[in-house]
């Protein structure tokens, strides 16, 4: 499991006023909060610019006063004008509690559909589950080797991993082989022609 390492200061004034020096002073405040603590500490942009602008998962190593708390992030506030970050969550990670994920899901093999001029149409990127520290993976994956033009993957068909519950609906489609715009515009005007009056009927066999 890939881990970012983020330094933090220890917060002692949780006021509106401290708070709005620390963003003044181009820090980002945040809190690390597990069932026994609550830690307000601040930190920089720089630090948590590679856990949190990927589309990786990723744990925070939170490094605050010395001690190393194993934590991932439960919320970011952003500035609506600026689009800084203003405000993190982080949940500190405690062995064999379970603690609920989006985990990216990765597609492997090959499609048919693909070969035969479709696309694959990514339809979900993040699955929800729920784990344990132990049992955290970094991703997903799903197999499309069978898929055909307009086929669609869904949640129930991720590869299962032992102690990692899916949470997101079974039902729900992941990814779809989309056919191109020529095959779709072809097999429209083949309906329109076969639905238009005085069609040809297909010929009776001969008795």
């Amino acid at each position: 499991m890939e881990a970012v390492t983020v330094s933090g200061q220890i917060r002692t004034d949780v006021g509106k006023k401290a708070t709005k020096a620390i963003r003044n002073a181009g820090q980002v405040p945040a809190v690390l909060y597990s069932k026994d603590e609550t830690i307000h500490f601040a930190t920089t942009q720089k630090a948590v610019k590679s856990l949190i602008y990927t589309p990786k998962f990723k744990v925070a190593e939170v490094e605050i006063d010395g001690t190393t708390h194993r934590a991932i992030i439960k919320d970011i506030q952003f500035d609506a004008v600026t689009d800084d970050i203003v405000h993190l969550d982080f949940l500190k990670l405690v062995d064999s509690h379970s603690v609920k994920l989006e985990i990216p899901v990765r597609f492997e093999g090959t499609a048919p559909g693909m070969r035969s001029g479709g696309k694959l149409l990514r339809l979900m990127r993040r699955i929800k589950v729920k784990t344990t520290p132990e049992k955290m993976v970094n991703e997903l994956t799903v197999d499309i080797s069978s898929l055909e033009l307009g086929q669609s993957i869904r949640v129930r068909d991720i590869n299962p991993i032992d102690g990692v519950e899916i949470m997101s609906p079974a039902g729900a489609p992941v990814g779809i082989i989309e056919a191109p715009r020529a095959l779709r515009s072809a097999a429209t005007a083949e309906k329109k022609a076969a639905a238009a009056p005085g069609a040809a009927a297909p010929a009776a066999a001969d008795a």
